[in-house]
């Protein structure tokens, strides 16, 4: 007896990357032959290397579009999904019209038609996508000439120093976050009200706060340790995962009342719609202080220097910062520090007796309440209210603006411009700078190399999208000081 198909059942499957014209085309074209149209979405496993976007969400795309009925997961053979099924058609896509489909001999077991309809464009966007996710940096930075020769640098000190890495032990200590790339396709406007709808197509996670300058510090070849707060959760695990692949020493510090920090970027054709932040930000309980404390003491006269990178979610509160400060300048281990308050209240000025500060304008202006006067007075004041030896006022798209007070007394100010002009993501270059100029500091560097290889290292971060730990031989190649002798 012959199986008997289902009258009123058409089936259509696919990976669905992307949900795009060409598929929603073909949905529509596959309901003329029926009145239930069930899409099969191939598993990652089945699909293989062609998986772009995970199952999960893929599926969840699929079934969003209101021409589709049902949505299954293709974990087997189409030959048994279809003899299970018995649909009365199969659906393609024109462009498969003229190659080798198994359908059709499966689907005649029981009568069922195999049928060529509306095509399938190609979709740019996932090109797109893949080249915003895999973007590197390919290109050197150059530094400007009259800033090098002022302070007589040259490419071969640059390089040395950058080699002398390897010989740090260094300990981050401040606010770790998750940071989540959520790529979306544009559906368009809502009817209803003005509001843009997407539907997600990838999501990406990467380390980020003071776990990402923990990284950077380690890939570039220091012994970098991280102390900081993870919550006991899914991305806390995340997290130590990241720290064990940078090879990281994990010093993190469990706190079970609060969630891992998560930051979330909805992003479109290389632009971010919305940020969502899942955090906590009341400072630590005392009990959690005196064990940060306690795994800094521990190790304290191991590392060559110390950092500090605060987010203002709590993890560094007033008093563990001075306690920490006070017990490395009593056995002179340098000191930097980075506040960063963009969605938050901050002072940086709590930082006080640094090797280095690094803050945004608004950062210093906020810390000092003061609006009014230029650049360079506020970089002074601040360097003298904290007592820091250099500052780097972070400028964005303008650089960096290098402050410092010289062996000699004379108080010298410095800018570099910013040495990439086209970002993919401008989210981690203050990181990257903060490690960067600081290690150089730690290697014997002056501050105006430090600031030159923290340019570099900047420029490097945001020519590739989310934040991704630098390597020692990425910076060496992107210092393109060739006319300097």
């Amino acid at each position: 007896m012959q199986p008997q198909s289902s009258d009123s059942l058409v089936f259509v499957s696919g990976n669905f990357n992307v949900l795009h014209a060409g598929h929603i085309r073909l949905f529509a074209f596959a309901r003329n032959f029926g009145s239930r149209l069930i899409i099969g979405v191939n598993s990652d496993r089945i699909a293989g290397a062609d998986a772009y976007v995970e199952e999960s969400l893929r599926i969840e795309a699929v079934t969003t579009n209101s021409w589709v009925d049902d949505v299954i997961l293709v974990d087997e053979n189409i030959e048994d999904v279809l003899r299970r099924l018995k649909p009365k058609a199969v659906i393609k896509g024109r462009e498969f019209e003229q190659q080798i489909n198994i359908e059709a001999n499966v689907i005649s077991e029981w009568g069922g038609r195999l049928i060529f309809g509306a095509s399938e464009l190609p979709l740019s966007s996932v090109t797109m996508i893949r080249q915003e996710l895999t973007a590197r940096a390919s290109a050197c930075f150059s530094l400007p000439q009259s800033y090098l020769q002022r302070h007589s640098i040259t490419a071969k000190q640059l390089r040395n120093i950058v080699q002398r890495f390897k010989n740090l032990k260094i300990c981050v200590l401040g606010d770790l976050i998750v940071d989540e790339y959520i790529s979306c396709e544009s559906l368009g406007m809502s009817q209803e009200d003005p509001s843009l709808v997407v539907t997600p197509i990838d999501t990406r996670r990467f380390l980020g706060g003071a776990g990402i300058v923990a990284a950077h510090a380690a890939v570039m070849g220091a012994d970098s340790s991280l102390i900081a707060i993870i919550g006991d959760d899914e991305c806390g695990e995340f997290a130590r995962e990241k720290l064990r692949t940078y090879e990281v020493n994990d010093l993190t510090v469990l706190d079970d009342s609060r969630p891992t920090t998560l930051k979330q970027r909805y992003r479109s054709q290389g632009k971010t719609l919305l940020k969502v932040s899942h955090l906590a930000q009341n400072s630590i309980a005392p009990i959690l202080q005196e064990e940060i404390f306690q795994k800094l003491l521990a190790r304290i006269g191991e590392y060559d220097l110390i950092v500090f990178s605060d987010f203002n979610y709590g993890c560094l509160p007033t008093p563990l910062v001075e306690r920490c400060v006070h017990e490395s300048r009593s056995r002179n281990v340098a000191c930097v520090a980075d506040s960063q308050s963009s969605s938050q209240v901050g002072d940086i000025s709590r930082f006080r007796s640094m090797s280095l500060i690094s803050a945004t304008e608004r950062e210093v202006r906020v810390s000092l309440r003061d609006n009014d006067d230029g650049l360079t007075v506020l970089a002074e004041r601040l360097r003298v209210d904290t007592e820091a030896k250099y500052v780097l006022v972070k400028l964005g798209a303008d650089g960096v603006l290098v402050h410092i007070e010289s062996k000699s007394g004379r108080v010298e100010t410095n800018q570099l411009p910013a040495l990439n002009k086209s970002p993919v993501d401008v989210a981690g270059a203050g990181d990257s700078m903060l490690i960067a100029a600081s290690m150089a500091l730690a290697a014997g560097g002056t501050p105006w190399e430090g600031a030159a290889i923290g340019s570099i290292a900047a420029a490097l971060q945001v020519s590739r999208l989310g934040n991704q730990p630098l390597t020692t031989p990425e910076i060496l190649d992107s210092i393109n000081l060739s006319a300097v002798k």
